[in-house]
C-alpha cells in the first residue's frame, strides 16, 4: 500500500488465536477509538487491503495470523512555518537541520507535520527512515537513511554510541556553578508521565556541561552552554541542566510543567539546538561532521525572544 502525504500505512496482524468470524469484526474491536461506522466505510470504499494488495472484503474470513494494511484518518495539524533545511544529501543518508517544533517521525497527533514526512514529500525518497530521533521542541541535525539495506547500520551507530554530538544552549547564568564538569545521575522515563526524573541507583545518564560565554546579569544574565552527551536517555540534557540550578529556557516542562501550548503558539522555542553530528560512515567509510547553521534566538535578542516577537532568521526559522 502507497504512503499517503509521506506516511506509511497502518500494519495489522491478525492473532492467532480470537473469535472474530471476519477481518472487519476484529478491525472493529480493535479500533475501538474509531467506530463502527468508520471501519465499515473503510471497508466499503476499499482502503484495508491484504498482503497481495488486493481490497479485503468486508464479509472476508479472519485468517489468523495474515497481515492487513490501511491509512487512518490525518488529525487536523497546526502547520509548522519554519523551513527544514537540507544539509547533507548523497545515495546512502540525508542530514536535515530540523526547526523547533516539528517533531521527528509520526508519532500521536503529530503525523503528516513531522521532518520525516515532510522530506518524504519534499525529497521523493518514499524509503527515507530516520536513523534517531530528537525531541519535537529541540532543534538541529537529524540523520536520515535513503535506502532500507542501510537503516540497521546507521541506526547502529547511534544505539552503540559511536556517533558524537554536540548541543547548544541558552541558559541562565550562575557563577558559583563550576563548569566545565561531567554530570552522572540515574535517570528514569515512566510511560504516560510528562517529565523525566533523577532516582537513587547506578548511573545510566552522563552529560558533559561546559560554559560557552556569559553575559553581565545587566545583559540578561544569560549563559550559552555546550552539551555533549555522553549517553541518550529521554530529556536527559534537560533533566541535568535543571539539576545544577540553570534549567533551559523556554523549557514547558522543567523545572515545573507549565500550562500546556497551545497549537499554534510557536512564541519562545525551548532554547536547545543540537549543533553538531560527527560520526564514521558505516557504509563508504567517510568521515562525516555536521554543523547546524541555527542560532538561538534568545542568545540573538533575549527581550524579542522573551516578547515571542522575535521572527527573524538567527533561530532559522
Amino acid at each position: 500500500m502507497p504512503q499517503r502525504h509521506g506516511v506509511d500505512p497502518v500494519r495489522v496482524r491478525l492473532p492467532a488465536e480470537g473469535a472474530w468470524a471476519t477481518v472487519r469484526e476484529h478491525l472493529v474491536e480493535r479500533l475501538t477509538g474509531a467506530g463502527d461506522g468508520v471501519v465499515n466505510s473503510m471497508f466499503e470504499a476499499g482502503l484495508v487491503v491484504g498482503a497481495d494488495g488486493r481490497a479485503v472484503a468486508a464479509d472476508a474470513p479472519y485468517a489468523p495470523g495474515a497481515f492487513v494494511w490501511f491509512h487512518r484518518d490525518l488529525p487536523d495539524e497546526v502547520p509548522v512555518p519554519f523551513p527544514l533545511e537540507v544539509v547533507h544529501r548523497d545515495e546512502h543518508i540525508v542530514v536535515a537541520d530540523k526547526p523547533h517544533f516539528l517533531a521527528t517521525t509520526p508519532r500521536g497527533s503529530h503525523v503528516a507535520e513531522t521532518a520525516l514526512a515532510r522530506l518524504r514529500r519534499e525529497l521523493g525518497i518514499p524509503a527515507l527512515t530516520a536513523a534517531h530521533r530528537l525531541d519535537r521542541l529541540t532543534a538541529g541535525l537529524v540523520l536520515f537513511t535513503v535506502r532500507l539495506e542501510d537503516r540497521g547500520a546507521y541506526q547502529t551507530l547511534f544505539r552503540d554510541r559511536r556517533v558524537r554530538k554536540e548541543y547548544e544552549a541558552v541558559a541562565p547564568h550562575d557563577p558559583g556553578l563550576a563548569l566545565p564538569r561531567t554530570v552522572r545521575s540515574r535517570i528514569v522515563k515512566e510511560r504516560g508521565v510528562l517529565t523525566a526524573r533523577e532516582v537513587a541507583g547506578e548511573p545510566n545518564a552522563v552529560s558533559r556541561i561546559e560554559l560557552v560565554e556569559h553575559r553581565a546579569a545587566g545583559s540578561g544574565g544569560l549563559a550559552r552552554y555546550r552539551l555533549v552527551p555522553g549517553t541518550g536517555q529521554t530529556h536527559q540534557l534537560r533533566v541535568h541542566m535543571t539539576a545544577l540550578g540553570v534549567p533551559i529556557l523556554g523549557d514547558p516542562l522543567y523545572p515545573e510543567v507549565t500550562a500546556p501550548v497551545p497549537a499554534g503558539d510557536f512564541r519562545r522555542p525551548l532554547q536547545l539546538l543540537a549543533r553538531t553530528l560527527e560520526f564514521t560512515d558505516p557504509v563508504t567509510g567517510e568521515e562525516h561532521r555536521f554543523r547546524s547553521g541555527r542560532e538561538l534566538a534568545a542568545w540573538a535578542s533575549y527581550d524579542r525572544w522573551a516578547a515571542g516577537t522575535d521572527d527573524g532568521p538567527t533561530d532559522g526559522q
